[in-house]
């Protein structure tokens, strides 16, 4: 079974949180990602520089070492 990855690269409302992060969907997305499957799934196949400078970026909680 191939396994697609997850399209957090491609997201439309991350691209609408990331112009607009203070708009109902904006506010909405970055909610959504608290508990998103492809998120998590997509912040573990980042590389950790990339995880660190999303992190830094959408105000998350810094991963586990």
């Amino acid at each position: 079974m191939v396994q697609e990855k997850a399209g957090c690269q491609t997201c439309k409302w991350r691209m609408i949180h990331d112009e607009k992060p203070r708009s109902i969907l904006g506010r909405l997305w970055r909610f959504h990602i608290n508990f998103c499957p492809g998120w998590k799934k997509y912040m573990n196949d980042c590389a950790p520089e990339e995880r660190l400078a999303l992190v830094k970026k959408y105000n998350l909680k810094p991963p586990r070492a």
